[in-house]
This record gives C-alpha cells, sequence and structure tokens, in this order.
C-alpha cells in the first residue's frame, strides 16, 4: 500500500515536472525527486518476480531502478551545469515515463479502468471470433470458450504496456513536430492493440481445436512461442517505424546513453 502512494506521488512528480516550463529552476527539482521516488516504486518489484523464479524481470527491474535513480540525480545535481542539449534530453525521457507511466498505472491500477479494459478486449476478441467463423460462448465477464476450452483475458492480454510505451515516447516528441509525432503514434498505438486482438483471437482458436496437439501444448506453443515471437518482431518493426519518423528519439536514447557511460567513467576514474 505504501508504494502505491509513492507510485502515484512520483508520477504525479513527473507529469508536473513535464509540463512546467523549462526556464523554471524548480523543474528539475521536482523532476529529479520524481525520478527518485519512481526508482523506489522498481526497486519493490525484484522479490515479488523472484519469488516465482522470473529472472529476466526481476533484473530489467532492477535496471530500471537504477536508470530512475540515475536520472533523478542527474537533474537535481546538474539543473544548471549540464548542457542545454543533455538537459533536453533527460526532459524528453521524463514526459515520455510521465505519459507512458499514467497510462499504464490508471489501468493496472485503478480497478473501474482495469475492469473496463479488460472487458473491452474480452468483448472485441469474441467479436473478431464471430466475424471469422467461430462462435465462442462467453462463460464470464473475461472468459472466452471455444471447443469447450476457456480462455481468461487479463491485463497481459491488452497489450496496455506495449500501448503506453509507444504512447509514452511518440507523444513526448510532440515538441520536435505535432504532425510527425501524431503519425508515430499513429503508425504504433492503434496498430499494437490491433494486433494483439488478433493475438489473442489466434491463442484462443490453437487452444480451442488442439492446434498443435493436446489444448495445453497447443495454448502453450501458440501463447509462450509464436505469439511472443511474433509480438517480438512486431514490436521491433514498428519501433524501426516510429524511428523513422521521429530520429529525435534516437537522439534522446543515445544521449542519455552517453551520459549514463561519461558519469560512470568519471566516478570510477575519480
Amino acid at each position: 500500500m505504501v508504494f502505491n502512494y509513492i507510485l502515484w506521488l512520483s508520477l504525479g512528480m513527473l507529469i508536473l515536472a513535464a509540463i512546467l516550463p523549462s526556464k523554471k529552476r524548480y523543474k528539475s527539482f521536482i523532476g529529479g525527486a520524481g525520478w527518485i521516488l519512481f526508482s523506489l516504486h522498481w526497486f519493490s518489484k525484484p522479490f515479488h518476480y523472484l519469488a516465482i523464479g522470473d529472472y529476466f524481470n526481476s533484473v530489467a527491474t532492477i535496471v530500471a531502478a537504477v536508470l530512475c535513480v540515475f536520472l533523478g540525480i542527474y537533474l537535481l545535481l546538474h539543473s544548471t551545469s549540464a548542457p542545454n542539449s543533455q538537459l533536453k534530453q533527460v526532459f524528453r525521457a521524463t514526459n515520455a515515463t510521465a505519459i507512458g507511466g499514467a497510462i499504464y498505472f490508471m489501468f493496472a491500477e485503478i480497478p473501474s479502468l482495469n475492469y473496463w479494459l479488460i472487458a473491452n478486449v474480452t468483448s472485441q476478441t469474441e467479436w473478431l471470433l464471430n466475424l471469422t467463423g467461430f462462435f465462442p460462448i462467453r462463460s464470464s465477464w473475461n472468459v472466452i470458450n471455444l471447443n469447450n476450452e476457456g480462455v481468461e483475458i487479463i491485463l497481459a492480454c491488452t497489450a496496455i504496456e506495449s500501448i503506453a510505451l509507444f504512447a509514452g515516447v511518440t507523444l513526448a516528441c510532440i515538441d520536435a513536430s505535432f504532425k510527425r509525432a501524431i503519425l508515430a503514434f499513429l503508425a504504433s498505438v492503434p496498430v499494437i492493440y490491433l494486433l494483439n486482438l488478433l493475438r489473442n483471437v489466434f491463442v484462443i482458436i490453437a487452444y480451442g481445436f488442439a492446434w498443435f496437439g493436446s489444448p495445453d501444448y497447443s495454448f502453450y506453443l501458440a501463447h509462450h512461442v509464436i505469439a511472443k515471437i511474433g509480438s517480438t518482431i512486431v514490436l521491433f518493426v514498428i519501433a524501426y517505424v516510429v524511428l523513422k519518423i521521429l530520429p529525435e528519439l534516437l537522439d534522446m536514447i543515445d544521449g542519455i546513453f552517453n551520459m549514463v557511460k561519461s558519469s560512470i567513467k568519471r566516478y570510477i576514474g575519480g
């Protein structure tokens, strides 16, 4: 419960830092404090993932937490001394995190929005199944049965993580070019949403009709192998398209990477 309050406080501070005029000195202080608080949310996650044997996400959350700490300290200590271009890239990352974080955590943490999103994705998946000639039974608000095999639609089945990520990075570049930012948004967010519905349809059909052997093995192969590999390839393609439309994002990634590298070298070298 404490970490929930910390999460919303950190997001509120990041959002405030994103909307404050760039010439305000306290913009850097608020943004830096927001990043430090946001790191506490990520530092609380590895224990959960370790408990369930998910070592990849354990490492990923630690890396995310350390990066948050770095960005927070950078804003707190270098608000006046840092080159203008570097601060611009850090604030672009702050804007992206504020937008993407607000979108994701609203649906992940607010029960009514969580229910609304999952219920809508379930309804749209059911509609697509009917459209393609498969006629499922809706046995619950988020469970679709096909050929007596039921699949529960959960938050991860809505692609909200990827949607929030691309919404954040594309809309954070709105200062570069409104037209290109919106084009990048349309080339990513709606496409991800639609392809995720098709992914749900594929998994349900493969499971319901045991396309790859037994129902359980068919679900495993369809969901954990084929759909995951397909999703990864699609996200790389979408990321490539977005970067072509918004090369400013490469500047942001490269700028933050170079800041981290140079800081590590400086501190290690004394």
